[in-house]
């Protein structure tokens, strides 16, 4: 239950507001829609300017509030990230919901996150404090999802000089994928596969010097993924064909 709002004007005072107790940010609104009976503080973010899509050289910089349907009309989105996007959620959800609190919320089916993973996206966030001159923390989204570090979300980059693929395999159209790959590789030969469909955040199963090897390493992060949806039997097969398919498809 929604009990105080306020629509801070600056960056430092959204950040002075969430070091309060029970106070939280409000982005797209999709999670705090929920019902809950728990007293909350929300810290609207809308007229900090953090929604914007700016190329800085070879990267996207995409700000935390900037919503799944703005990223996935850019121009500079990548075709197999708008891909990701269309299976993350339906169009009136990614009317709302924010890069960043999809991240936060995010577990191993998203099929966003395992792309994101495989291009190996940097979050910056700010730490919670009154002394808003501290510089902001820039981690690798992987570093991000495992240890989720308190603070606030400003901005999520991404390397555009970069060839990448994503494939899957759903039980419907409208389902997220029961199994993900995304791959990515950079002019050096650095090949990146990531896989989703499991768990609580997407695996990374391969950041080598080159693709060699890239099934089985699909294989070897799935050998134990099994759950409601798929056997982990199923899910090596699969990964190690969506893996091949990944390479043979990068553009």
């Amino acid at each position: 239950m929604i009990t105080a709002y306020h629509r801070p004007k600056s960056l430092n005072e959204a950040l002075a507001l969430l070091t309060q107790p029970n106070t939280v940010p409000l982005g797209g609104g999709t999670l705090l829609s929920q019902p809950t009976t728990a007293p909350v503080s929300v810290v609207d973010l809308q007229a900090l300017g953090m929604d914007a899509l700016r190329v800085h050289g070879s990267d996207l910089q995409i700000g935390a509030t900037c919503t799944l349907q703005s990223l996935l009309e850019s121009n500079h989105c990548p075709a197999p990230l708008k891909t990701a996007l269309k299976l993350e959620a339906p169009i009136n959800i990614r009317n709302s919901a924010t890069i960043a609190g999809t991240l936060v919320a995010s577990d191993g089916r998203s099929p966003f996150v395992t792309m994101l993973m495989a291009m190996d996206a940097k979050v910056e966030h700010r730490s919670l404090t009154k002394d808003a001159s501290k510089p902001p923390v820039v981690l690798g989204l992987g570093e991000f999802l495992l240890t989720l570090p308190t603070g606030l979300v400003t901005s999520v980059t991404l390397p555009l000089n970069v060839k990448s693929a994503f494939e899957y395999v759903s039980k419907t159209p409208s389902d997220k994928p029961i199994v993900c790959a995304a791959l990515t590789q950079w002019n050096s030969g650095r090949t990146r596969l990531t896989l989703g469909g499991y768990g609580k955040r997407p695996l990374l199963a391969m950041d080598g010097t080159e693709p060699d090897g890239l099934e089985t390493a699909a294989r070897n992060a799935y050998h134990e993924a099994s759950d409601e949806w798929a056997s982990a039997e199923y899910r090596t097969d699969v990964s190690a064909t969506l893996a091949r398919r990944c390479l043979e498809g990068l553009k």
